[in-house]
This record gives C-alpha cells, structure tokens and sequence, in this order.
C-alpha cells in the first residue's frame, strides 16, 4: 500500500454537505484530493475552497484538484479517475420525477466504467439503513440498487449505510432541527413513531475515511450509528430539550399523507419539497443498525460512538439556535404595530364615513376585522420564515443570504407603511381618492411581498398570495367608494364649510387694511416729528451751539500742535 501522503482520493458530490466535510477531513490526514463537480466556482466558495489548485495543476498532499464536470460526462469521469488509489461515490439523484432511479443507475454506471480501468483500489459509498424485508420507497430502493452496482462492479466496495445524519449542513437534521425550533406544537404522521438510529457527522466521517484502508477482500455492506435507537417523535422532543430547554408537544395524526407532510415542511422550514418528500419516504420504515461488524475492522472514533445527545450538542457548536426565535419576534412586533397604527387611525363609526356612498357588493363591516386579522397573522409568519432562511443561508456562507434578507426587510418595512398610511388618508384625511390611489401602491406592495415569499418557498407564496388578493380587492372597492362620493361632504358641511370659506376671507381682507394703515401712521408721524424737530426754535439753538462748539475745540487742538 502506497504511503498515506502519496495517496490520491477521488470525491464525487463534493460540493454536498457529506462531501465538503469528507474533503477537509481527507486533506488533514495528507491525502491529495480530486474533487468532481459541475461548477469550479461553486466548489472555489466550499469551506475547503482555499486548498484548490490552480486550474490545470495537480494536486499534492493537503491539496485539492477540481476536475470540472459531472457523472455523464465520460471524458471528466476519466480525467478524475486517472492516478486515484481511492473513490468515495457520495451521489444520489433527489428528482421527483418517475425517471430518477433510472438517472442514479446510469451514473452509477458510468463511474464504473471510468473507474475499473484506471485501477481505483477501493470505493466507498454511503447509503440508507433500511429493512431487509417490505417495499422500500423509491429514494430509497434507489440507493440500495446504487450499492448493489458498486458491490457488483469488481472494484472492491464498502457501502457503509446510515440513518438520520446529525451534523450542522445534513438536510435531515435540518428537517429536524426547524420543526422543532419553528413550532411549539406538532400534529404529525404515523410515520413519526418509526425507530431510527441517528449518527453523528463525526462518527460518520470517521468510518468513511476508515473505509479506505480495509483489506482488499472487503466487499460488503456496513451500519453506522449511534447505540441507541429512538423513534423519530422522540428525537424531536430531545432536540428540543437540549437546544431550546423547551419540551414540543406532538401529536399523531395517521391521515396525513407523504406529500401532505412534505408540501408543510417546505413551508416551515428551509427544505424545499423536492429535498423533504424522500427524507420522509425514508423514514416511512424503521430504519436501524442491525449489525456493527465495522467496529471490529476500523474501531471506533475518539471519545466512543457518539449518543443523540452528545452529537446535538456538537452540531450546535455553530448553529444559532436564537436566530428563529429573534427574526419572529421583531418581524411580528413590526406586524402588530402595524395593524394597531391602522386600527387607531380607522374610525368607520363617524358620520362621515357612514353618510358615504356604498357599493351593494361591499362586504358586511364584521368581514374587516376578521379578514384583517387573519392577514396579519399570515404576512407575521410566513414574512418570519423568508427572513429566518434568508439569514440561515448567510450564516452558512452563501453569498446571496444577506441580500435577499436585506431586500425582503426593505420590502416588507415599505409594505407595512402603505398599510398603515391607508387608513389615515381614508378615514382622517377623508380623501377617497387619494386613499385609492395609495391602496394601488400597497396592492402591488403586497402583491411583490408574495412573489418574493415564492422564490423562497412556492408555498410561501401561495399562503401570502391572499394578502395580494385582498388588497387588489380594496382598490377596486375605494375606487367604487371614491366615485359613488365624488362631492362627499353632507348639506350641513356644505354650509357650513362655505360659512368658514367666507369668514377666512374677510378676515384677510381686515388683515390686509389693518396693515395698511398701520403703515401710513408710521410714516406720517416720522415724517411729521422730523418736520416739527427742524422747525424748533431750541432745535436749531442746540444745532448751531454744537457747531461752535467743534469749531473751537478744533482751534485748541491746532495752537497746541504749533506750539
């Protein structure tokens, strides 16, 4: 066997959570690593980014060699497979459509006939735990029949097969960790009360990296995971016991379909639908260790095999467990204040408001406040959920994260103020006009809010498509209003208004006299006393006295000078 350092390793799915950890985990044991992905730049973004060769060199040990390509491409699949002692295949197609399992097959395949004639001494490939008997689901059936190809091909494999992967990046903790921390209460499927046997992303590491240096003759599958087995139900009440020191309550509601139950964790959580249905198809078995034969081959990783509690806690060293909590809670405070703004301004009980003009299709005052409220509830939560995934994504280092929270909060923040100016512009401004014209500005406001919610999550978009609705409906209802009222005001106000038009009036006019003759005193009188000054007889005594006076105080100063 060569030495470790002369080693080359071949990581297919590199890009993915399992394989981004696997390369830096290889590179700290000397291993010289070629990574194959579709996109250099995405892999030059990976947290193992920063040991990547220039393009068109080769790696050496503790450093990475991108190879710019995918599994259908034969001539990448070659150029990867060239000078590698080692193969860690770590792909698996999450397509929804019927085709998906024939995609994993063929390039399973493919890797396989790259892969034998360039002399890859061992592949190792990670699977799902299932059980022996019973229909499997499609994802599932699919990486069994992947392993069964690897096992088959020739090339001494190792299949080592894990349940629930718990580490901060798995999609499966995530499914998890998201419905724990997002709901204080759970109504769940059946499928909750299956038996599972969790795994660190330590341990799974360890055993993954292990598998390379099995002798040559280990062809076979292997279980990893943790001692302990616990029903699903049960490992989202110990999350929340350790992450949150809050217990969830959980109830069970057989009539919920898979599908049911993936379109409601795209909506809670950053998971899209095409991610959650086979993670849940997956845990629609028991999905447990039947047997822990690899510990006698590779041991078992520093400290022991991690407990479910012991890889929460080391997965929570870089997850903010707050980060929910603190998005909900401003972004729900920012929606009540909003809606109390709107209910203070709104008076529909003045006379005004009730003397106006109504369509005969407006609906009966009771639908408002009911409407309203079940609006703001919705634009609270499902704003929280686009912002809290928003802020994950910055978190784990995507470079579009902090923009798109940035941009749904300026969004979101101009949307409410619109909602709340409404009101003042309708019922204390009394400008139906003006307040139609603003209610179209809100309508497109909402209507952009639920389009961004889409690029989130399409359910999202959906739940705050009615904000959108109801808004467009206000613009043509205070339209209506708006015509039916073009003149609104009652025959009192009329006179009245005309009374005060009238009096405002003569009131500048008396203003404008008063100003004038103020004007023309003040002029007569210092025209007049200067006048009567100048014609004094003292005044003019005074006068010629002080030029005197300066004349003789001159003389003195002039004799002193020539003296």
């Amino acid at each position: 066997m060569k030495d470790r350092k002369d080693r080359v390793a071949l990581v297919t799915g590199s890009t993915g959570y399992i394989g981004g950890q696997l390369i830096i985990e290889l590179l700290k044991n000397g291993w010289a690593v070629k990574a194959l992905s579709r996109d250099r730049a995405k892999a030059e973004h990976q947290s193992w980014g920063k040991y990547i060769v220039p393009e068109g060199s080769t790696a050496h040990s503790g450093q990475v060699e991108v190879i710019e390509g995918d599994l259908e491409d034969k001539e990448a699949l070659d150029r990867a497979c060239a000078g590698v002692n080692v193969a860690w295949y770590l792909v698996h197609s999450m397509s929804e459509g019927s085709d998906f399992r024939a995609q994993d097959k063929k390039m399973v395949e493919k890797f396989v006939e790259s892969a034998k004639p360039a002399g890859i001494e061992r592949v190792v490939y990670l699977s799902g735990l299932h059980p022996e008997n019973g229909e499997l689901s499609e994802h599932l059936a699919s990486r069994v029949e992947v392993g069964d190809i690897l096992l088959n091909s020739g090339i001494p494999t190792a299949v080592l097969q894990a349940g629930i992967v718990i580490g901060d990046g798995s999609e499966s903790f995530s499914m998890l960790r998201h419905t724990a921390e997002r709901l204080p209460g759970i109504v769940g499927p059946g499928w909750m009360r299956n038996k599972v046997t969790p795994v660190s992303i330590k341990d799974a590491l360890f055993y993954l990296r292990k598998a390379a240096d099995f002798p040559a003759d280990i062809n076979r599958t292997f279980d990893i995971g943790a001692r302990e087995t616990v029903p699903y139900i049960e490992m989202i009440r110990r999350y929340s016991e350790i992450a949150l020191k809050v217990p969830r309550v959980i109830f069970i509601a057989p009539v919920i379909t898979q599908n049911l139950a993936a379109t409601w964790i795209s909506l809670i959580t950053p998971l899209n639908k095409k991610m959650a249905l086979p993670l849940i198809q997956s845990l629609e078995h028991n999905t447990v260790v039947k047997e822990r034969d690899i510990i006698e081959l590779a041991g078992e990783p520093e400290g022991g095999i991690s407990s479910f509690e012991d890889a929460v806690k080391h997965a929570l060293r870089t997850v903010d467990t707050a980060l929910w909590a603190r998005t909900a809670w401003g972004t729900t405070g920012a929606v009540v204040a909003t809606a109390i703004v709107g209910s203070l301004l709104t008076d529909p009980e003045n006379r005004w408001y009730k003397n106006l003009k109504k369509p005969s299709w407006q609906p009966p005052a009771l639908a408002f406040p009911i409407v309203w409220t079940a609006l703001y509830a919705d634009i609270a939560a499902i704003s929280s959920l686009v912002l809290a995934d928003a802020q994950e994504k910055a978190r784990a280092g995507e470079q579009d994260g902090a923009k798109e929270a940035k941009s749904y909060a300026v969004a979101l923040g101009a949307n409410l103020v619109l909602n709340a100016t409404w009101s003042g512009l309708f019922f204390r401004s009394r400008r139906p006009w003006l307040a139609a014209v603003e209610s179209v500005a809100l309508a497109a406001s909402s209507i952009d809010l639920a389009r961004r919610a889409g690029r989130s999550s399409p359910e999202r978009g959906v739940a705050l498509a009615p904000y959108g609705a109801w808004t467009s409906f206000a613009v043509v209802l205070n339209s209506a209003i708006a015509h039916l009222n073009r003149d609104s005001r009652t025959p009192l106000q009329k006179v009245v208004d005309h009374g005060l038009v009238a009096g405002q009036r003569s009131a500048d006019l008396a203003q404008e006299g008063c100003n004038s003759l103020g004007k023309g005193a003040k002029f007569a009188l210092r025209k007049g006393v200067g006048l009567a000054l100048r014609s004094f007889p003292p005044y003019v005594v005074a006068s010629r006295g002080l030029k005197i006076y300066r004349t003789v105080q001159r003389g003195r100063k002039t004799f002193k000078k020539w003296m």
